[in-house]
Parts: C-alpha cells; structure tokens; sequence
C-alpha cells in the first residue's frame, strides 16, 4: 500500500509541475490555485507512503538510498509551500517540483530491498532528518539567489517586456528575503545534526571515528556554511558573487553527500 500511495504523489508531483509553469511564466492565478493544492495533496501523501513505508521495514528512520531520497524530496516539497505561505511566490515550484518527482521515481517504481541495521535509531532519525533539512535549505537559497541574479541582469540591460519574461518576475528584496532565511534556517539544522552523529559515532565506533577524512570534510563544509552565511549578512553579499559564493558551498555539500555513501561510518546495510 505505501508504494500506491507514493505512486500517487508522484503523480500529482507531476501535475503540480506542469501547472506551475503556466502559473510563474505567465502569471496566471488560475494555475496557481492548481498547481498548489496538488502539490500540498502529493505532500500528504508522500508523508502518508513514506510513514506507512518505514512502519513496514520496522524501523523508524530513512537509512537507505530510496528512503534518504524520499525524505529529501519531502522535505524540498514542504519548504517550497512554507516558502509560498509566506511570499506568495511560485517562482521555486518550476525546480523544486519536478525535481521532487525524480527523487521519488526509484522509491515509487523501483522499491529496495536493503536490510537496515539501527543502532539508537530515535537519535539517527533526528540527525539525518536535519542533515537533509539542511540541504533542502541550502539548494531553496541556491535557487533564490539564481532567480536574483536572472532578474538583476534583466532589469540592468533594460530588456524590453517580452511576454515570457516580464510575467516570470519576483522582487529582488524577496528573493533575497528568501535567500538569506532559508540559510539561517539551515545553519542550527546542520549543526545540531552533525553533533548528534559525531555523539552517536564516538559512542560506536570511538575516537577513531573522527580521523575518518569524510567525517572532517563534513566538518569543513560545516564551516564553509558559517563562513558564507557571515560573509552574505556582514557585506550584504548579492547578485552574481552571492550566487557563485552558494554555488561553491552547495558544490562542497554534493561532495559531502557522495563521501558519505562510501563511508563505513555511515553504513547500516547489514551484511
């Protein structure tokens, strides 16, 4: 029943994404009121197939690939909407939407079949569960301070009003509103996520878990994290330099993610 429920959402995903093209390109209000309840009902369900789906496997966290990848579209899906509550802006839909249907393609047509181990599975659920939130902030900033950069260029050229452009616009002072927001949403995410792993770590593997070269990369980005955030709010960082600044942490991040999978410390799969 979960896999229903998770093909389901992927479905209406797809709708919500269709009809926000219409609805940020063309600024038309009668795709928006589509587009948003569909992508608010394909988020109820996500949450009910993905519950549904850890209740199955006995264990109450997301450890493995598809799982991981469900609960991080999830996560994109709602920060998108809590975005839009809050701005009234559909502008991220147009990436945040499709990209939650391919996360949950594999998961949705393609189930794995991994055995889990969990040890003090209360805990690594809450510090995967941030890591991801951490993300899903970080790649909503990205976007903003993209979207930025798009508007900027155009308003400084003084392109004329073609149609396709003139409708797909969103304040630069919101953008960036959203930008530095979603950032220091992250931060707190990220910090108490990578201190309840290094807790959990060192009580199961000891010391030696932190001489792991993936464990002080994650340290470093955790850092670069900080730094970026301290750099954007002291010199008001933004357009063309704030994008590259976030495309560099975002880079660093993917970096993390990839180690992370080939790292003994973060494996549960049993063998």
């Amino acid at each position: 029943m979960p896999v229903f429920w998770l093909k389901l959402a992927v479905l209406l995903y797809g709708v919500a994404s269709l009809a926000v093209l219409p609805a940020a390109l063309f600024d038309r209000p009668r795709w928006r009121h589509i587009a948003i309840p569909t992508a608010f009902t394909a988020l109820f369900f996500h949450f009910v197939a993905l519950a549904e789906m850890l209740n199955a496997a006995h264990h109450t966290l997301p450890v493995d690939r598809h799982e991981t990848q469900s609960l991080l579209a999830l996560l994109l899906v709602a920060a998108f909407l809590i975005v839009y509550a809050s701005y009234r802006t559909v502008a991220l839909g147009i990436f945040i939407l499709p990209i939650a249907v391919l996360l949950t393609l594999g998961p949705a047509f393609s189930p794995s079949q991994e055995t889990i181990l969990l040890p003090h599975s209360g805990w690594i659920f809450l510090h995967i569960a941030l890591l991801l939130a951490a993300y899903a902030a970080l790649f909503l900033s990205l976007l903003a301070s993209l979207l930025y950069l798009i508007q900027e260029r155009r308003l400084k050229s003084k392109l004329p009003a073609i149609r396709f452009v003139a409708y797909f616009e969103t304040p630069l002072d919101l953008l960036d509103q959203i930008a530095t927001k979603t950032l220091i949403f992250g931060l707190p995410c990220m910090t108490a996520g990578l201190l309840i792993g290094s807790a959990l770590a060192e009580q199961t593997i000891g010391p030696s878990y932190f001489l792991d070269p993936k464990i002080l990369l994650a340290f470093a980005m955790w850092v670069a994290y900080v730094a970026m955030i301290f750099i954007r709010r002291s010199s008001g960082l933004r357009g063309r330099r704030a994008v590259y600044l976030s495309s560099f942490i975002f880079l660093v991040i993917l970096t993390v993610w990839a180690a992370n999978q080939l790292s003994s410390v973060h494996r549960f799969t049993a063998p």
